[in-house]
């Protein structure tokens, strides 16, 4: 790749960090003071004490390729192996157009765009599409029809089928995230949507259909909702949600430049003047609500310790044992400012160790604009590292597990800080594209400043996504983009969702992009390495049969009978021995940027043509050892059973 400048990676003295920190403590005192006066008023934002944007990064230099080209849509590299093929229109799924606000993009609410699912809806084995849709403020005053989500089955030969009306998921909302559990334990996917206003809880009616259950669960909220996650946090056998919120915002009074009180300039990128916040917004509060267990939640935000008082700016999130203890921590990825983890205490609670873990900052001890989430063991630790995508003119995080909920910045040491630092990051995923054994990543990429086209910055509004070839567990690569292949399409991406869609072995990825219609990219590596995957089937198991299973939560003994799996083994945790290699995945829901990936846990084997070992903790504690009976298959395995049965073929 010809590439005309490199990057300037600008290092903030000392002082200057000092400086910054204290003008955040003093405007976050001064909008904690205006809220702790009186309760925020919902239809009015605080006006903004400062200059505005998401970008808390540095100037670079811009980085364009031989045909002068900046790289965030260029760099294509003739001769490249082709990785992904588009196959969006063959597919079916241009029929659906994504729309959110005007072009011009002159208010926050129209820019962050929406995220995807794939998920098995009707249980047949074969991973289906839902493709949330944004809106207009004229759409919803009714002034004309609002856009729609949209549900597409999959027809097991490469085409799917628009299925929306007859499913009942159109949303009709503005819709921002999507996250699929199956909450009630009755084996069937369910779909919460996060809105601006209300959010959905669509429950499975096991015919296809769904209904709208939030209100009677107790769990529409109103305000400005992001990438929410299931998890089971106390292991009660239900699951439990969390609803991250971005900034409390009023589409009848917007804060613009110039109006209500905020002077002209105020709100800038480069100089160029842009769209208000979130910086200087009031931040929307998070949301943790208990699963009761009888189809209603238990809003438990403010006692669990999770209810994000800081007033930060939420965007996405995702349960998982980080420090191996049994028990799901809750991670959150804040714009702007910084990002949450907190500790499950075991009783009900949260510690916040966001600071202490490392997470909070990056390693300059900044705060970046944090998008979107990945995690995953690709370092073949045993422990799950986190990936954080950020603003352009900033690099995407990598930070390494160091165990004991301790992590370390990376990126520069992974190959992974130069080339992220143009591109505007928000869906990711840890993904093993050619099944080699060791997990891969992928960015999804899009700008939210429309005119960056007309500014040499060195990006651009629509952008290439980047996928990078993981070596060794220490470094990566950027795989380069072949001209008119999948990794070549220059769109707005947001939403991110990662699943074997054809059901032969390969990971693919669906892409959710903002204004326009979506992508599919058909995994086309071929090549003599195995795999395997797993559908997890937990049943929470009988008092009896758990008090003589081998309980490896770390809590006392006798702790071990209450304990108990959800149907969808969320939580679980799988450990693979082949060719001498041990590898880890997780079940979880949520992460990417407000998107659901493919629930089945996929592992590329490399040359090893059997599997030595595989070993799973469940939520519940079981630890159980199971023999699969094939490979280059997927099974299913149920908590308890000791076997593996194939799944589809």
């Amino acid at each position: 790749m010809n590439i005309r400048s490199a990057p300037r990676r600008l290092m903030p003295p000392p002082i200057f960090i000092v400086f910054l920190l204290c003008c955040l403590a003093t405007a976050h005192f001064a909008l904690s003071q205006q809220s702790s006066q009186s309760a925020p008023d919902k239809s009015q934002n605080a006006p903004l004490p400062r200059p505005s944007g998401m970008s808390t990064g540095g100037i670079h230099a811009p980085i364009k390729d031989a045909h002068a080209r900046p790289i965030t849509a260029g760099g294509f590299v003739d001769g490249a192996p082709i990785v992904f093929t588009n196959i969006t229109h063959p597919a079916g799924l241009d029929k659906f157009r994504h729309r959110s606000g005007s072009p011009e993009k002159s208010t926050i609410i129209e820019a962050p765009g929406s995220g995807v699912a794939v998920l098995d809806y009707d249980n047949d084995g074969w991973l289906d599409i839902y493709l949330l849709n944004g809106s207009t403020v004229a759409a919803t005053k009714g002034a004309e029809p609002a856009p729609r989500a949209m549900l597409f089955h999959n027809n097991h030969n490469g085409t799917f089928t628009d299925v929306t009306d007859k499913a009942g998921v159109s949303n009709d909302r503005w819709g921002f995230g999507v996250a699929v559990a199956d909450y009630d334990n009755d084996g069937w996917p369910d779909i919460y949507v996060s809105n601006f206003g209300k959010n959905r809880l669509y429950h499975n009616n096991h015919d296809g259909t769904f209904t709208d259950v939030a209100e009677k669960a107790g769990v529409a909220l109103g305000g400005w909702s992001t990438g929410a996650t299931w998890g089971d946090y106390d292991r009660d056998g239900m699951l439990d949600l969390f609803v991250p919120g971005y900034v409390h915002y009023d589409l009848d009074h917007p804060i613009l430049a110039g109006k209500r009180g905020v002077p002209e300039g105020a709100c800038q990128y480069r100089g160029v003047n842009v769209f208000c916040g979130p910086l200087g917004l009031l931040g929307e509060g998070d949301h943790l609500f208990h699963n009761n267990g009888d189809g209603t939640f238990t809003d438990v935000s403010v006692k669990a310790v999770v209810a994000d008082r800081e007033g930060r700016y939420g965007f996405a999130s995702v349960f998982a044992d980080i420090d191996d203890d049994g028990w799901p921590d809750l991670i959150v990825a804040n714009d702007s400012t910084p990002n949450y983890l907190y500790r499950n205490r075991r009783d009900g609670t949260f510690d916040d160790v966001s600071y202490m873990s490392g997470f909070a900052l990056n390693e300059e001890g900044r705060a970046q604009a944090s998008m979107g989430i990945a995690l995953g063991d690709y370092n073949h630790s045993g422990r799950l590292g986190l990936f954080i995508t950020t603003f352009s003119d900033d690099y995407k995080t990598l930070y390494r597990n160091d165990g004991d909920s301790s992590f370390t910045d990376v990126s520069f040491k992974a190959g992974l800080g130069s080339p992220t630092i143009p591109f505007l990051g928000w869906g990711a995923g840890f993904l093993d594209y050619d099944n080699d054994g060791l997990l891969d990543l992928f960015i999804a990429n899009g700008h939210v400043y429309p005119i960056a086209d007309q500014r040499d910055w060195g990006t651009t509004w629509a952008q290439r996504p980047q996928l990078f070839r993981n070596l060794d567990g220490a470094k990566f690569q950027e795989v380069p983009p072949a001209p008119g292949s999948g990794l070549a399409s220059v769109v707005c991406a947001r939403g991110a969702a990662f699943g074997d869609l054809f059901n032969d072995g390969h990971i693919d990825v669906v892409l959710n992009n903002l204004d326009s219609p979506p992508t599919l990219l058909r995994n086309m590596v071929r090549n003599c390495n195995h795999w395997v995957a797993l559908k997890l089937v937990g049943v929470g198991l009988a008092p009896t049969v758990r008090a003589n299973a081998s309980n490896t939560s770390g809590a006392p003994a006798h702790e071990a009978q209450v304990y108990k799996s959800s149907r969808d083994a969320i939580g679980a945790k799988v450990f693979l021995t082949a060719g001498g290699v041990r590898q880890r995945a997780d079940v979880f829901s949520g992460a990417s940027y407000a998107s659901a990936s493919d629930s089945r846990i996929h592992f590329g084997l490399g040359s090893a043509s059997k599997v030595d070992k595989i070993e799973i903790l469940w939520p519940s504690g079981l630890r159980e050892e199971v023999t699969l009976p094939c490979i280059d298959c997927i099974v299913q395995i149920t908590e308890g059973k000791g076997a593996a049965t194939v799944a589809t073929r």
